[in-house]
């Protein structure tokens, strides 16, 4: 029996679907959420061989995920459209309403290392302009290169113990990094606490 058109959409919003059912394939969309990447880079970041790294990517692309070009021996990726992030964010935030199972996760881990509510982005670029805070993006260089907040300092998280006297102990440092779940952020807040300077995410 031949798929009336209905049916026909349904089946490839199901794709999409099918193509975010994936941990690591949502985690190489965090990391094209910085900016565009080679698959190199892609699978050094989220631990995976090359080829399985490049499997993941091709199933995004198929979906709409994600665009691609071409550079000589190399491709490189990138989020299809902002609306991927958006979709992501939906996706997230539906987890974190109805799923227990994220609500512990997140109480368990991210909640135990942060005493205090993280900034929102409109009270940071606020506390910014009066410079009351320092803002610290803790990615790696090339992350911050492709984009990031306004008056942001970058130390990437394994260089910050050598480089703290490049911040001014008396403001607040305000760490950030890839989204609500990078690490890397809070361990930035833990390090900071631990010698004493006032920080937040």
């Amino acid at each position: 029996m031949s798929m009336g058109p209905k049916q026909a959409i349904l089946a490839e919003f199901a794709g999409v679907a099918r193509a975010l059912g994936h941990a690591h394939r949502l985690e190489l969309l965090e990391h094209l959420g910085q900016g565009e990447r080679g698959v190199d880079a892609l699978a050094a970041r989220v631990g995976l061989s090359l080829a399985n790294a490049s499997q993941h990517l091709q199933q995004l692309r198929r979906a709409g995920l994600v665009a691609n070009r071409r550079d000589g021996k190399f491709i490189y990726y990138r989020l299809a459209d902002d609306g991927v992030t958006d979709l992501l964010t939906t996706l997230r935030r539906q987890s974190e309403r109805n799923l227990a199972e994220v609500d512990r996760i997140r109480r368990g881990y991210f909640a135990d290392r942060d005493s205090f509510e993280p900034v929102s982005r409109e009270d940071l670029l606020e506390r910014v302009a009066s410079g009351l805070v320092t803002v610290l993006d803790v990615r790696p260089q090339d992350e911050f290169g492709q984009g990031h907040l306004p008056g942001a300092v970058n130390i990437p998280l394994g260089e910050l113990q050598d480089r703290l006297a490049e911040l001014d102990p008396d403001r607040e440092v305000i760490a950030y990094c890839r989204g609500a779940y990078c690490v890397f952020a809070f361990e930035a807040v833990a390090a900071l606490r631990a010698q004493g300077r006032p920080a937040r995410r």
